[in-house]
């Protein structure tokens, strides 16, 4: 890992537990934004872009390498809300239609669900919880019917470590023939993830967490024979070609869905992001999240006063945990004054997961292979002593 330790150099003097927030960009990545950006200030921002002609051409091919997809099947957004947002308000309901969705999903996806009943007079119906809190494959199953028009659900929750069985949720999407919207923001970066494989139809996600890319940048994935049934709710003069003064034609794929404008210095940082990311290989860093984030649960576990709130028979890099008489956002302004950041997850972010909680509020630390056991160990002692003195 020295390699990881000397690309990030703030791990010199930060612990930063909330990848799943935002991660610490490489020094590689921070050369190839600041670079551009340099040059736009040095000849002008068009004629950067065309000096990057090449380099921005491939940030498709890089992105859909990254999950199994071909460049044409690839849009990229400024986030990953955006590119969920653009997916969902290109699917056209009607009366009846039902969406399936899982009782984790966050508030961001749920919204636009709540809008639908509005607009079309859509169901919602969320699909119950296995016995290991991930969702029910046997439910699901049952739920399916031919009023299902939408299978959407998240990978990983934003509050808890579960990883969702996108896979086997993907193949029982793909026997009924109902789309299905996978929301990736949480594993793309943090472990191998293929379209093929979990068979999504359309896929989001973000630069700024795992992958360790720029803010303000995030990508689409639509599979491409259902993007070219897709019709963005509104086009531009990138995303459609203008062929009479009354006619246009959207581009084929899912190109349709970018606009024209965009950061071009994010966008070259986020295909900088997914280079880096394979330079370590997604299998290596998925066995290293994996590994740092049994050892926090391991050393949370035994800390008086400490739930682990996890749950799922696979989980992530994210740990979530409660103190007993503590309040989670005083937690964790305490450890930021320690210079260990870690976050809070809240229940206006899963508000159907955590009515049936006993917390509404849980601090949330979130490993990558950059950082150490070391930390852990450090953070896990700083929280034992902030809890004791506090209880002194």
């Amino acid at each position: 890992m020295a390699r990881a330790r000397r690309d990030t150099p703030a791990t010199a003097s930060l612990i930063h537990f909330n990848n799943a927030g935002a991660s610490l960009m490489p020094e590689p990545v921070n050369e190839v934004v600041a670079a551009h950006l340099t040059r736009e200030r040095e000849i002008g921002p068009y004629e950067a872009a065309a000096e990057a002609a090449a380099a921005l051409a491939a940030v498709h091919p890089t992105l859909a390498s990254l999950i199994g997809a071909q460049a044409s099947e690839i849009a990229i957004m400024d986030s990953a809300s955006r590119a969920w947002i653009a997916a969902f308000g290109a699917l056209r309901f009607q009366s009846g239609d039902c969406i399936l969705t899982t009782t984790s999903e966050y508030a961001s996806n749920f919204i636009p669900y709540l809008q639908a009943v509005r607009r079309y007079g859509v169901r919602i119906e969320v699909v119950p919880d296995g016995d290991d809190g991930a969702l029910s494959l046997t439910a699901l199953e049952r739920m399916i019917g031919p009023d299902v028009r939408l299978i959407s659900v998240n990978h990983i929750p934003t509050h808890d470590g579960l990883v969702n069985p996108a896979a086997a949720i993907g193949r029982l999407a793909r026997a009924a023939g109902i789309p299905f919207l996978l929301d990736a923001c949480q594993s793309v970066g943090q472990m191998p993830v293929d379209v093929a494989e979990i068979g999504c139809d359309m896929l989001t996600a973000t630069g700024r967490k795992f992958l360790r890319g720029p803010r303000g940048t995030g990508f689409l994935y639509i599979r491409q024979a259902f993007a070219d049934t897709l019709e963005p709710w509104m086009l531009d003069l990138h995303g459609a070609d203008w062929t009479s003064p009354e006619r246009y034609e959207p581009k084929p794929g899912a190109q349709r869905f970018e606009l024209w404008e965009f950061d071009h210095a994010a966008r070259l940082g986020l295909a900088a992001a997914a280079r880096y990311a394979a330079s370590w290989g997604l299998s290596n860093i998925k066995t290293r999240i994996q590994t740092l984030a049994t050892h926090l649960r391991s050393r949370l576990a035994v800390m008086p006063g400490v739930v682990v709130r996890d749950r799922g028979a696979v989980k992530s890099g994210i740990v979530t945990f409660t103190v007993a008489d503590e309040d989670p956002f005083a937690l964790q302004l305490r450890l930021r004054a320690e210079r260990i950041n870690v976050s809070v997850s809240k229940a206006r972010s899963a508000r159907v997961d955590f009515a049936r909680l006993d917390d509404q509020a849980r601090l949330r630390a979130s490993v990558h292979y950059y950082n150490t056991t070391d930390e852990i160990d450090r953070m896990t002692a700083r929280l034992e002593r902030l809890i004791a003195g506090r209880a002194a």
